[in-house]
This record gives structure tokens, sequence and C-alpha cells, in this order.
């Protein structure tokens, strides 16, 4: 750490990284991208000149090696998470690592062994954006009533046989790629774990891939999350929370832009029409430089991590169970 600053190493020059966190991260108070890693040495020199990074190298392994570097950004393939986390954790580098944190339930137990001096989470930037905040201050405040309902319905079009997301083999799919945000959403807002889940899914026939899937999970006491997620099917998205007395409804609730004004609607149901629905607008911010943020001031010591390898291990026991539930064709508990 220099000057109260975590110096930062990316891992790859994958296009989330290079378009939206390592530039978050770079606008981090208490952060600073000091290398950028790549298989090529080529490709690494081009993104760090792009980004204005120092450093550049052509292997991971050189440099999770450098002493400079306190953290590193890890948003590689679904198959290569828990492996170069492992790593990087092993050289004393602390890791935000991109969801899903891994591949299945056995997979992400093995971060388990990450001795307690090194932190990770998993990136899901939208907890920590102000309007997810909002949303869930409201639904404690007991405006909305007794939490019933959380839809959500999280959806694009990407049918290209090239695209990561399109191979079966190494974690493709609706389920890790955005299944995870509408879990995500449902331990947010219900604050708990749901006891069983049942799944609809339907796989493309030549990428054997789930394209589209439908789920309901039991979060007891008459709570419910039910989801809608597709990779082949007109972009969607939205986070609707419904109590006995009121619903809101969060209008972008995953891509939420960084440099406009988000809208949370909250409406009691006096009419049909929405014309008497409150509109409360947060302001515009980047979730991704909140999320670097909040993970160095933990690694500084100055507030506590807000998601550790347990959390990001009991989201990855509902996604698996949606496909347990695809095999026995019902109710899976979890």
């Amino acid at each position: 750490m220099s000057d109260q600053k975590i110096r930062w190493g990316i891992i790859s020059t994958a296009n989330i990284g290079m378009k939206q966190v390592t530039p978050g991260i770079m606008a981090s108070e208490h952060s600073v991208v000091t290398a950028i890693a790549s298989r090529s040495l080529d490709s690494a020199k081009a993104a760090a000149a792009e980004l204005g990074i120092e450093k550049a190298y052509g292997t991971y392994e050189e440099m999770l090696a450098d002493p400079d570097i306190d953290a590193v950004y890890n948003p590689l393939p679904n198959h290569l998470h828990v492996d170069l986390t492992l790593k990087a954790a092993a050289a004393g580098k602390h890791v935000l690592c991109e969801k899903p944190m891994s591949m299945d339930v056995a997979d992400a137990e093995r971060l388990r062994g990450i001795t307690n001096d090194v932190l990770v989470t998993e990136a899901f930037m939208v907890r920590h954006h102000p309007q997810w905040h909002r949303a869930l201050e409201i639904v404690k405040s007991g405006e909305l009533g007794e939490l019933r309902s959380i839809n959500v319905v999280f959806s694009y079009y990407n049918a290209d046989p090239n695209n990561v997301r399109n191979m079966a083999d190494i974690g493709g799919g609706a389920i890790l790629d955005i299944g995870c945000y509408a879990v995500t959403a449902g331990r947010y807002f219900f604050q708990g774990e749901p006891s069983r889940i049942v799944s609809l899914i339907d796989r493309d026939p030549s990428f054997h891939t789930d394209r589209t899937v439908s789920a309901v999970a039991d979060f007891g006491n008459g709570q419910q999350l039910s989801f809608m997620i597709s990779t082949q099917m007109v972009g969607k998205q939205t986070v609707e929370i419904l109590g006995t007395k009121g619903r809101l409804e969060i209008m972008i609730p995953f891509n939420a832009p960084k440099n406009k004004p988000t809208a949370i609607l909250i409406d009691h149901g006096h009419n049909h029409d929405g014309s008497l629905t409150r509109r409360e607008i947060l302001p515009a911010c980047d979730q991704y430089t909140l999320q670097a943020e909040n993970f160095a001031l933990a690694i500084l010591g100055k507030r506590p991590l807000d998601y550790d390898i347990e959390d990001a291990i009991k989201s990855m026991k509902i996604l698996e169970a949606l496909v347990t539930s695809e095999k026995t064709n019902g109710w899976v508990n979890i």
C-alpha cells in the first residue's frame, strides 16, 4: 500500500474490465491501477497505453509476483475464476473477482482455504449503488407493508458463437451470467436465504447453454422470488418489490448508467394507471467506482468487508439448485 492507496493489478484485457470496471477503479479515491496483465504482452501493452497504466505483463503470474500490487481484479471467463483467485491469494493479493465467483458449489468451496489476511469478494457492483440502498431503506421502513414478492426480469440478445457467454463448457449461459443478479436481488431485499427453488430451463440446441430460465424461490413466511432471465430475448431489466401496502420498482437495477440519474418508483395501489406513483430520483454515480472504493477501504481496515467468500458460496448453492431442478423436474431444497 502506498500513501493509503490500494495498488491494483488487472488480470486480462477483458472488455468488461477495459470499458467499465478498470476505469471505475481508477476513479476510486483510495485506489490506483498500477499494472495490467494478459496472456499476450502486446495486448497488455496496448491496454496499458489506452488506459494510462504504468506496467504491462505478458503473463498473469508475472504480475502476481510484483510486490507493488496489493489487490487484483479478476474478470477471466467463469471456469478460471477460482484458479486465478487462489493463485492471487497465495501471492498475498486481495481479490475482487467478477461474478459468478465459480462454476459450481464445489468449485467455490475451494476458496475457503484462503487465509483471513487476504480479502476476497464477488464483484456485484449493484449492491454498492445508492438506488439499491434507498430501495432497501424503503423496504425496511415498512412503507410497502409486509414483503411478499420480488419479481425480476433480466434479458439481452446474444447469439454469437464466439462469445464466452455462449460457451457451455466454460460457464456460459443465462444462469451464471445474469441469473446471479436475480438471486442477489432476492437475497438482498428479503435479507435472507431461500429454502427451496424450482426452475424451467430452455437450452440452445447448438450452444447447449441455458438461454431462457424461469424460476420461483421460496424464502419462507410467504415470501417468493420469481424471475425470468434470457440471453436470447429482447433487452429488458427490472426489479419489482411488492408488499401488502405498496410496491417498489427499480427502473434500471443492473446496468445503471454512470452519467445519468436513476429512478425508483413507489406505488400504493390507489389506482391502476400509475398516475399516483411516486418517483424518487437518485443522482448519477459510477457503481464500479463505489465497489472499488468500498473494497479498498476494507483492505485498508477503514470499514468491514461487505461480502465475503461465504456469501458467494450461498449464492452459488442457489444457482446450482436451478440446474438440479431441471434434472429432477421439481423443487430442490437448498
